[in-house]
């Protein structure tokens, strides 16, 4: 985590989404169960603005996203944003477009795991959010479904057309952002966009412990195997094993890797610092 930043100060209160922090574990829900947590511009705004943050507060390890009631995230508010965006001049819609991309693009490169606890419904942008994530816990009943197509829009909408094909391979991603078919957990575990499945309501225990286990882990060697992972996607082998090897001296200097080598001389755990 950098400690450099600009001058405001952190927010305090997120007004549209509920937001609790607990020992490195940050835990973003989203909070409109009678709409199954269907997105508003509001929503959006809040989740870019909170990610740029959690990379410079130096409290935060790992970030849970999870809903409330039987659904993860249903996408846009069809009242909310589909009938506000008919009224849209083209500029207007860019900024909105991008902004909701920008969410996206930020999961990507926080230098910290994201859980994707996925409790039901993921449909839509809902379903992206839960592609954006490092690791998608889903709940037995959960779905998931990129219905950008059935609206009227392309399927390629928020990095969909770029996560999805690596995720899942370029024939299922197509079938799945033409088609809009909704996928239950079971074939979501079979193609890969499932890390795990567990009964529904084990969900929060199970999110809870893998949050846990990579908070207490080497936060400083899980950050940077995220940014290689992400930065190697569109690199030469040769460029890859490159940026690997400096990546790796690097961390041969840190605190973590020498403590680790005082663990085992001493025949106990190491006690991980993130430095």
């Amino acid at each position: 985590m950098t400690p450099f930043r600009g001058s405001a100060a952190f927010t305090e209160r997120w007004e549209n989404f509920d937001f609790v922090l607990e020992d490195g574990v940050a835990t973003v829900t989203f909070s409109r169960p009678d709409r199954l947590n269907a997105l508003t511009f509001d929503v959006y705004a809040d989740l870019r603005d909170l990610l740029g943050e959690l990379p410079h507060r130096g409290d935060t390890r790992v970030l849970v996203l999870t809903g409330q009631g039987r659904g993860f995230c249903s996408g846009g508010d069809v009242e909310e944003i589909i009938g506000e965006l008919q009224k849209m001049s083209v500029g207007e819609l860019l900024d909105f477009t991008r902004m909701s991309g920008a969410v996206v693009k930020a999961m990507r490169e926080a230098p910290l795991p994201i859980v994707a606890a996925v409790n039901g419904v993921a449909a839509g942008a809902g379903a992206v959010l839960a592609l954006a994530a490092d690791l998608r816990l889903v709940a037995r009943s959960a779905k998931f479904a990129f219905l950008f197509t059935r609206v009227g829009l392309a399927g390629a909408d928020m990095g969909a057309a770029y996560l999805l094909p690596r995720l899942v391979g370029l024939g299922k991603a197509t079938e799945l952002l033409l088609l809009g078919h909704e996928v239950d957990a079971e074939d979501a575990a079979a193609i890969g966009l499932a890390t795990r499945i567990v009964d529904d309501e084990e969900l929060p225990a199970a999110a809870a412990g893998l949050a846990r286990s990579l908070a207490d882990g080497p936060t400083l060697a899980n950050a940077t195997t995220k940014v290689l992972l992400t930065r190697e996607l569109d690199m030469s082998l040769g460029d890859a094993v490159e940026m690997e090897a400096l990546a790796q001296a690097l961390l041969m200097k840190s605190d973590d890797f020498g403590e680790f080598y005082a663990a085992w001389t001493e025949g106990r755990s190491p006690a991980w610092t993130g430095r």
